[in-house]
């Protein structure tokens, strides 16, 4: 339930009741058996990543996918290639704002996952600023009081709060709902229950939307720190936004319903089956990456003379998904003409790519990896 109170020029601002919900969820038998799918789904995750003899490989590219798609949510236009080139530092084919914003997003995760795990910080106000910053800084919104909780109102949908879809609470109770919702995230009884606090947390925090800009981003944020945090994901493979973008339309309204009606159970029911189903499609894929890197890596082996470099510069282009020859040479601590021909031998068998056109600071890429990787990240119509 929500309680309402009248602005000074008519509309209506939305206060979020304090957390744990009250009265409580009603655990019906729909709800209980997909939160038991749910995590039997992520389950099954974890067990094939923490299986891998280096699971950081393709932890780059359900990172960069994660980035894409909720940044995309937001109405960006760039894919996962533009984001590759952007940070090779080649030309886009986007508006670069958009692969910006992107690209620090994907900043955002690597940084909020190294302070919570370095015990600098909890999932807490100041980090969630800390990361705020980070996420629009150099883009567009990086004049709307980066790192700062609001301090006017804001509003979803509509010209002005008063014909708007959504306003939330005045910024004079954003601290308060804040602490709120921090103290939830590490009650006990939240830390027993970890997938239902992560997606209550998720739907509060897009309630309170305490930033002028970038609030869907960093709720969506929150949900891998939640469960990287509470030990449900060893690593951050859980690419949730491509649930949410392609049911956008249910997404925004299960939202408001918990707004409007405190319907936290619809809200809970839609979250599990996302978990259960990315869950199940980061799983299928990172079975098909694991084959198709085991079966290059033996057409590799068969070159004879040369194998052993390109089999090493295989293993960067198939954790970066992008490479330029001098930098692998660099971190190979092998030479450039080594390097240039272990990536023409891969040429050659179809397993890299040039992608700029440039006969100079050329990019090469994994097609037949990025295929699998960029599945469903295809931008939104305007």
């Amino acid at each position: 339930m929500v309680t309402v109170q009248s602005g000074t020029d008519g509309y209506a601002a939305f206060f979020p009741n304090p957390l744990p919900p009250n009265p409580p969820i009603e655990f019906d038998g729909e709800l209980a058996q997909l939160i038991d799918s749910a995590n039997h789904a992520l389950g099954k995750l974890d067990g094939v990543t923490v299986a891998l003899p280096d699971p950081d490989a393709l932890l780059y590219a359900f990172i960069r996918k994660e980035a894409v798609l909720s940044s995309q949510i937001e109405g960006t236009q760039s894919s996962i290639s533009e984001l590759l080139l952007f940070e090779n530092d080649a030309a886009p084919g986007v508006p670069a704002d958009d692969v910006r914003q992107t690209a620090n997003y994907l900043g955002a995760i690597h940084d909020g996952l190294a302070t919570i795990r370095s015990g600098q910080l909890p999932i807490s106000s100041r980090l969630l600023r800390e990361l705020h910053t980070r996420l629009v800084s150099n883009t567009r919104g990086a004049d709307k009081q980066p790192g700062e909780f609001r301090t006017s109102q804001n509003w979803i949908g509509g010209t002005m709060p008063g014909d708007a879809v959504f306003v939330p609470p005045p910024h004079h109770e954003i601290a308060t709902c804040i602490a709120n919702l921090e103290q939830f995230v590490h009650s006990d009884s939240s830390r027993a229950r970890p997938l239902i606090t992560t997606a209550i947390a998720h739907a509060q925090f897009e309630s309170i939307h305490p930033f002028l800009d970038g609030n869907g981003r960093i709720g969506r944020l929150l949900i891998t720190l939640i469960l990287c945090d509470q030990g449900v994901l060893e690593r951050p493979m859980l690419y949730l936004s491509l649930y949410f973008k392609e049911n956008r339309d249910e997404y925004y309204r299960l939202l408001q319903r918990v707004r409007t009606h405190g319907e936290f159970e619809g809200w809970l029911k839609f979250f599990m089956r996302g978990v259960a189903e990315v869950s199940t499609s980061v799983t299928r894929a990172t079975k098909q990456l694991i084959d198709l890197t085991a079966e290059d890596r033996e057409r590799v082996s068969a070159l004879g003379r040369g194998a052993l470099s390109a089999l090493r510069v295989l293993d960067v282009l198939s954790r970066d998904l992008a490479i330029r020859g001098p930098a692998t040479a660099k971190e190979l601590a092998l030479s450039e003409p080594t390097v240039n021909g272990a990536i023409k031998s891969l040429e050659n068998l179809g397993i890299a790519e040039e992608v700029t056109g440039h006969s100079r600071n050329r990019v090469f890429t994994y097609p037949a990896y990025l295929k699998i990787v960029s599945e469903g990240t295809i931008p939104l119509a305007n």
